[in-house]
Parts: C-alpha cells; sequence; structure tokens
C-alpha cells in the first residue's frame, strides 16, 4: 500500500511542478526532508522546492518534466527524466535567450507515510547552459 501512496505522492510533485501549482509540494515533502542534492538558492523543507521551482519556471513559463522510466519499492520511487522548457526570464544570471533545452535527469526519493523524506538526484545544468548558447568563462 505505501509504494502506491509514494508514487501517487512523487506524480503530485511532477503535477506541482508541470502545471505551476507549487503550493501542492506542501502535501507531498516533509518539512524536515534531507535533499541531499540541493541547488544553490534552494533553503529547507518544502518551502525550498517550492522557491526553487517558483526560479525556474520564472525562467521557464513553459518547464516540463516527463518521467521516463521509475523503479520503485516500498520506500523509494526512483525514475529518470527528460525536462525541457523555452528560457524567457533569467537564470542564473543569464538574460532570456528565447532558446529552449531538453536534458536528462535522475532523482531517487526516499518516502515516509506518503512524503518525501530524502532526496538524491541530479540534472544536466551543463547541458542546458550550452542549449541555451551560454559560453564557458575562460
Amino acid at each position: 500500500m505505501s509504494k502506491d501512496k509514494n508514487v501517487k505522492a512523487q506524480e503530485k510533485f511532477g503535477e506541482a511542478v508541470n502545471t505551476g501549482k507549487l503550493e501542492m509540494i506542501r502535501d507531498v515533502v516533509s518539512e524536515k526532508v534531507k535533499d541531499h542534492d540541493p541547488a544553490d538558492i534552494q533553503g529547507p523543507g518544502a518551502q525550498g522546492f517550492i522557491d526553487f521551482f517558483s526560479m525556474m519556471r520564472t525562467a521557464f513559463p513553459d518547464l516540463g518534466v516527463e518521467v521516463e522510466h521509475m523503479v520503485t519499492d516500498e520506500d523509494n520511487v526512483s525514475f529518470a527524466y527528460t525536462v525541457s522548457g523555452t528560457h524567457k526570464g533569467e537564470f542564473m544570471g543569464v538574460s532570456p535567450t528565447g532558446k529552449s533545452f531538453e536534458v536528462r535527469g535522475m532523482q531517487i526519493g526516499k518516502f515516509e507515510d506518503g512524503k518525501l523524506i530524502e532526496r538524491w538526484g541530479a540534472t544536466n545544468e551543463l547541458g542546458i547552459l550550452k542549449q541555451l548558447g551560454v559560453k564557458p568563462v575562460k
């Protein structure tokens, strides 16, 4: 039963990101969540995820995350995904380019009673910057 509950929680998180209804994240993330790979601007708890995805949706209003493959057990939901968007707002100090990106990432989420309590993950941030045309600093 907890396996299905955890998958539904992960799906709700994804729906929040894809629709911009980020307050839904509070329903599925523990306030004591431990993110092993937080973004630089990410604070603690559900609010940290809301702040991060608010920034991402400002930079990429059409931000979308599509799960490509998911593996679950009683406590964990792991998945590979594709994330995409069009650069319409500032991102990491870069003014909007109007260019689109599509990169892959992976995440492992540990759940307890339908709430995310630990997260490990990575997205190809360099790939995003390259597709936006950002040149490396020499």
